[in-house]
């Protein structure tokens, strides 16, 4: 893990690899951004006008490497663009500080220390600057015999922050213990599937609790059929790796609310009978991206001392074809009572989340909140960077969309139309786990609402899209897993204990 300190030193006297300074995209050429000061003097007030000279203009992302002049002690600058400077007045967007950060970070991958001189006008500032850092430093080489040069930044120097200061520790403390869990859940995701079954994921999360001082409960195949869990033995029982249900608790005496957050864990996905075709398959080890968030986020409540009880639920299951898969026209009776008609066994996750709702319902939540890649139709509809949110409360879908963008992370109300639930009629069961193909991730959405206690604040995250990078990394998002909805999560359980939300 990349480490973390907090300087109140000059940029230019600290040794380091590199020294990171921002520079905006100001209307006449690119302008130097607060906290570079001491850089741009050495260059003799030219910084500026000598990354123009390099082709740089300030905008988002825009990463340029220099040689450091005389009174530099770092051998090299690396300049970072920031976008539009803020209005006089007006300080960096958190959001901004993070993209920024985490190319910086991204760009000295293999370092061993850079200084990271962003603007920091507040703490709320360094956070913003040290989470994309943390968070843009991520590596994944667990499985590389050689790393050829992809180790992690190994330490960020903050400069402009207040070691001694309360606020700035405070922010410093939130954003470790953030970029930790959203890396956590990453290596999760990025895990081959052969090493990641259901029991493995659950052994993962054991220990997890056991270190952090957290209640587990893992229900076996056996305890699932003893308690009726049809969806989730249901969608599991084709593979030769049974599923589990987990449940991860963290419980603090001064809590007044109480959150559940349910996670599809399919540790791998090839459809089941309905078997996806050729070229869908590669990437469904990040089936369980769901489940990797709500683990993460649990953990970080712990972490945080939040003082808002949180339960988790990871519903884990292989989904595979075998002589003893379930196949499309099967009737799962599910924890609930319901049966539902299985029309395609690539509808699974609503299947396996459908029993895990049901029973977080049971302890009378203030509110309960979903996260799965559920629908390819949420990505068609919201592409890769936005995961779409649904909910049985008009406000608190408006409220967890709201810290998602405060959290970071770009999300977009979506409705549940009540004439899409007609298709998911069917003559044999209750209900069909399939309804009308357009608009098919609303469909979803409203068949997880059945499950859904009465009287209990539900949204439901489509988190399709984002979850896992097939492209290019950007800002400080990694190729691969991302650990998308762990920072909304957590956001949405700070102000619950704060009294802000519920």
């Amino acid at each position: 893990m990349t480490a973390l300190t907090l300087s109140t030193s000059s940029a230019a006297a600290l040794r380091a690899d590199a020294v990171v300074v921002g520079v905006a995209k100001g209307a006449k050429g690119p302008e130097v951004a607060p906290g570079a000061e001491a850089v741009d003097k050495a260059y003799g007030g030219k910084l500026a006008a000598t990354l123009e000279t390099l082709g740089a203009s300030g905008g988002e992302g825009e990463v340029t490497k220099l040689p450091a002049p005389a009174g530099v002690k770092a051998p090299v600058v690396l300049a970072v663009g920031l976008g539009e400077p803020p209005a006089d007045g007006e300080v960096y967007a958190a959001e901004a500080l993070r993209k920024a950060a985490g190319a910086a970070a991204r760009s000295l991958s293999g370092s061993k220390k850079a200084v990271f001189a962003l603007p920091v006008a507040d703490a709320a500032s360094a956070e913003a600057v040290a989470q994309g850092a943390l968070l843009g430093a991520y590596t994944y080489t667990a499985y590389q015999a050689k790393s050829n040069g992809k180790t992690p930044l190994a330490e960020v120097a903050l400069v402009g922050a207040k070691p001694r200061d309360k606020a700035y520790k405070a922010a410093a403390d939130r954003a470790i213990a953030l970029a930790d869990e959203v890396n956590r859940a990453r290596d999760l995701i990025n895990m081959p599937p052969n090493d990641l079954h259901p029991q493995e994921f659950a052994t993962v999360v054991q220990a997890a609790a056991k270190e952090h001082g957290l209640k587990v409960e893992v229900l076996d195949e056996k305890a699932l059929a003893k308690g009726g869990y049809g969806g989730i033995l249901g969608v599991g029982k084709g593979s030769a790796n049974p599923p589990r249900l987990v449940k991860l608790s963290y419980k603090t005496p001064k809590a007044k609310k109480h959150l559940a957050f349910v996670g599809k864990g399919i540790t791998y996905d090839s459809g089941g009978i309905s078997l996806k075709p050729a070229g869908h398959n590669e990437t469904m080890k990040c089936d369980m991206s769901g489940a990797a968030a709500v683990f993460a986020a649990v953990v970080a409540a712990a972490k945080l001392g939040l003082e808002v009880n949180v339960t988790g639920w990871l519903a884990l299951a292989e989904n595979m074809p075998s002589g003893t898969a379930t196949r499309p026209g099967d009737v799962l009776r599910m924890y609930s009572g319901k049966t539902v008609e299985v029309l395609n066994t690539d509808a699974e996750g609503r299947l396996v989340l459908a029993d895990a709702i049901t029973r977080a319902s049971e302890e009378k939540p203030d509110a309960i909140v979903d996260v799965a890649t559920l629908t390819g139709a949420m990505v068609l509809a919201l592409g890769n960077h936005i995961f779409g949110i649904m909910a049985n409360d008009d406000g608190f879908r408006t409220a967890v969309h709201d810290i998602a963008t405060e959290a970071g992370e770009q999300s977009w109300p979506m409705p549940l139309p009540v004439e899409l639930r007609k298709a998911m009629d069917s003559p044999t069961a209750d209900i069909a786990n399939m309804g009308e193909r357009m608009g098919g991730g609303l469909a979803a959405g409203l068949f997880l609402k059945e499950f859904v206690g009465e009287g209990i604040p539900w949204a439901h995250l489509d988190i399709a899209g984002p979850a896992f990078n097939e492209s290019g990394p950007f800002g400080y998002t990694p190729k691969g897993g991302t650990g998308s909805a762990v920072r909304t999560l957590v956001r949405l359980a700070e102000k619950a204990a704060d009294g802000d939300v519920l």
